[in-house]
């Protein structure tokens, strides 16, 4: 593994009339001022296993398998609290069942991150009834309250 990081390829390509030392020495202090300014990429939330894996060796990798209805709840709140994770589907079993690698940095980040997602579904939220529904009972009271005034007046011309 330590050899593989330190062997790189690197591809210079420059236009020069004369390659001499000097012309050679100041591209290359341009390209190392160039990689010092330069960060690695970081790629937060949802991301490939093999990226999440050797993404920092001090979190631990772990996983839980959950259902269809509750992944896209489980992106919110791993977005909410800046979980790394990898989604994996499994579909030996008849309602395909996923399995999610997950790293945080802090385990307390990551149990209250689960708290949370467990008291947002077990919770019962009631239903409210359609936007159309609401509308229509309103029509409905608002003709009921609705008052026609039929009033003739007869004015006398001159």
């Amino acid at each position: 593994m330590q050899e593989q990081n330190n062997e790189k390829i690197v591809a210079l390509s420059f236009r020069s009339a004369k390659v001499t030392s000097d012309v050679l020495v100041k591209i290359l202090k341009k390209f190392l001022a160039l990689q010092k300014n330069r960060k690695p990429k970081i790629v937060r939330g949802k991301q490939s296993l093999k990226k999440l894996i050797h993404g920092n060796e001090n979190a631990s990798v772990t996983n839980i398998d959950i259902n269809d209805k509750n992944i896209k709840a489980f992106e919110k709140t791993a977005r909410k609290y800046g979980i790394d994770y990898s989604l994996k589907k499994d579909k030996s079993t008849d309602p395909p069942q996923y399995t999610i690698y997950f790293r945080a940095k802090d385990s307390e980040i990551m149990t209250k991150a689960f708290k949370d997602f467990l008291n947002s579904h077990s919770e019962k939220k009631e239903k409210k009834p359609s936007i159309l529904k609401r509308l229509n009972n309103l029509v409905k009271i608002k003709n009921k309250e609705r008052k026609r005034e039929k009033t003739k007046t007869r004015e006398a011309e001159l």
